[in-house]
């Protein structure tokens, strides 16, 4: 049975009993009678903020699973389903859960070109309309400050913005100008678990391949329950092993030209667990440095080998012996204090954390 959270005013027995059949008829694919409930009964059944968003989180939820079985309203029953988690946030902007389902459907609504909301459409089916590509070149000329970034947005051999000129639909450069929440565990210095919240601004303008790999996998909950699996005091924190949890695994979330760090040309010339990212970094061209409280790539020795795994950078490391080795992509704009005191948890001699370091949630503030 679905029911308020803890705290609440709780549901009316007519309001619970409409939210329980509602999510049954969700759950049996009857998304159209499942909005019908939730219009007719439920709603006018909410007494509070609390409820009102709790209903409203639902009709997208139903909305979003009928735009996915109705290819032909699909454009239709998604931009409802988002503007109905849109008002779901703003009845409740703390829930999380609707945020991370509404960074889903955008995700998704990316994939496959449609815009968020009715106005002027950037793609269709996939494929950039002319005030699209205008509006795209023009805001990424401005945007992008790096020679060697804008050369890649407009050079067919570029690969990350590129793919958002062409229609690639593998491109989320909706969701590039973000900032993304790590919810971390760990046990601090009085022996106490505990739950924080870690902010950390992308930086597009720098490594547009990159935050976009990064978004990608952070929407698509990569990143949700893996470890940080090596500490070092003094230096960084490192995890992002979304196969093992324990450093020996990783890949990007989408296609990015490369397979183990060689380039290829096509997707299927290896399996997705194999592709990697470019460098966007270089002794000539280091982009951002790696200061403290910023994010970069983790990788193995060979160029253009990153995947899903990263390293935060505390308060008291700038290990600069690694510009233009590593890509820096970000920067922790709120909880860097955290990220400091789990760089001095106990660790064994192998560099990881006596006691369980986890990241038990990563999602898009959008």
């Amino acid at each position: 049975m679905i029911s308020c959270p803890q705290g609440t005013m709780p549901a009316s027995e007519t309001l619970q009993k409409a939210w329980d059949e509602a999510n049954s008829l969700i759950e049996n694919g009857e998304p159209e009678k499942a909005l019908g409930i939730l219009r007719d009964v439920a709603w006018s059944e909410c007494k509070n903020d609390t409820q009102r968003s709790q209903t409203s989180r639902y009709a997208a939820d139903a909305g979003m699973l009928w735009g996915e079985m109705d290819a032909n309203a699909q454009k239709k029953r998604w931009q409802k389903a988002y503007k109905n988690y849109k008002t779901s946030l703003d009845f409740n902007p703390k829930d999380k859960e609707t945020r991370r389902r509404m960074n889903k459907l955008a995700s998704m609504m990316d994939e496959n070109g449609i815009s968020i909301n009715s106005g002027f459409q950037m793609f269709s089916e996939g494929n950039p309309t002319p005030i699209g590509i205008l509006t795209i070149v023009v805001a990424s000329m401005i945007f992008l400050t790096s020679f060697k970034v804008v050369t890649e947005a407009i050079d067919p051999e570029g690969i990350g913005l590129w793919n958002a000129l062409s229609g690639d639909d593998s491109s989320n450069i909706v969701l590039m100008n973000s900032t993304v929440v790590l919810e971390i565990s760990y046990v601090d210095s009085s022996d106490t678990r505990i739950d924080v919240d870690v902010e950390i601004e992308m930086k597009p303008d720098f490594a547009p391949i990159h935050v976009e790999n990064f978004l990608k996998l952070t929407s698509d909950g990569k990143y949700d329950n893996t470890e940080f699996h090596r500490i070092i005091d003094d230096f960084m924190i490192q995890g992002g092993d979304i196969d093992h949890l324990e450093g020996r695994g990783g890949y990007a979330g989408q296609w990015f030209g490369f397979c183990d760090g060689q380039a290829r040309n096509s997707s299927d010339d290896c399996d997705s667990s194999s592709w990697t990212i470019p460098d966007e970094t270089s002794s000539e061209n280091p982009g951002l440095l790696h200061e403290s409280c910023t994010i970069s790539m983790a990788k193995t020795s060979p160029p253009n080998t990153g995947g899903s795994q990263f390293f935060l950078i505390p308060e008291d490391s700038e290990p600069h012996h690694l510009d233009g080795v590593h890509t820096v992509f970000g920067e922790i704009v709120s909880g860097c204090n955290h990220i400091t005191a789990i760089s001095e948890v106990p660790t064994t001699g192998s560099d990881n954390p006596v006691n369980t370091v986890q990241l038990k949630n990563a999602y898009i503030m959008m």
